[in-house]
């Protein structure tokens, strides 16, 4: 055990010996250009850079927005929480097994989400029909179910159509900078590479913001899909537990 306590040691120290050299080497190296680049991005700002990426930053940047804005919403709005309501389980079996359709009924009405909608569905068919008809009602859940999850994929999707459109925005600025650095090559302007970088950097910027975008955005588009889903699956899951309560409940005179 001490022996390979002081192996460790011993190899640390030479490693510290062997590092600090080259520490130093690189450190003599970068001290004459930490000058340069300081200056470069004291004059290289944040405008600057939105200012070189052309037209094409102006849409990315309402991209960049957009994107903020729906995930805060689908992380406040997709909560399992909030669209299952599991606080509401006693009270919703108590009311099924004494099958008060209109008790139900009223008790969705007033906690309005996602298990409610679907289930008030089910039940508005049996008050309809005054019996129990399992097909009719499991086609009522199933169409209140999907309606539902198209209410609340959309914000999701918008996230995936950020994220797949973003880097061709950004593609498209890409080839309008290198169009227009061309044209000054074509016009002589080869003399002069200040015009020359400032297309090749606006070239650049579009592409580097547009993949900035994407990323997060496909990210965040494929958690919270995933995630609903499995709420989904839970909400059928329960449906099928309360409309059970129901349908084995004894009628109470």
């Amino acid at each position: 055990m001490k022996k390979g306590i002081f192996g460790v040691v011993a190899m640390t120290i030479l490693l510290v010996g062997m590092l600090v050299p080259i520490a130093s080497t690189l450190a003599q190296e970068t001290g004459a250009a930490q000058l340069s680049e300081v200056q470069m991005s004291e004059s290289v700002t944040l405008g600057a850079l939105l200012k070189q990426g052309g037209w094409a930053m102006y849409p990315l940047g309402l991209f960049s927005v957009a994107m903020v804005f729906f995930i805060i919403r689908n992380i406040l709005l997709l909560r399992e929480k909030n669209m299952l309501r599991q606080d509401l389980k006693p009270q919703l079996e108590e009311l099924m097994k004494k099958r008060d359709i209109p008790g139900v009924r009223k008790l969705c009405e007033e906690n309005n989400c996602l298990l409610t909608a679907v289930l008030d569905a089910g039940m508005e068919r049996i008050s309809e029909e005054h019996e129990y008809d399992s097909q009719h009602i499991m086609e009522a859940i199933e169409e209140a179910g999907n309606e539902q999850m198209v209410t609340f994929m959309k914000p999701i999707n918008y996230l995936s159509i950020i994220g797949g459109t973003s880097p061709m925005l950004g593609l498209l600025g890409t080839v309008s900078g290198m169009i227009k650095a061309f044209s000054i090559i074509a016009m002589g302007g080869m003399g002069d590479p200040g015009k020359l970088a400032g297309s090749i950097g606006e070239a650049l910027i579009t592409t580097a913001t547009g993949l900035v975008i994407a990323i997060p955005a496909m990210i965040s588009y494929f958690v919270f899909k995933n995630n609903f889903i499995k709420t989904m699956s839970t909400m059928g899951r329960l449906v099928g537990h309360y409309m059970n309560i129901y349908r084995y409940a004894k009628v109470q005179k």
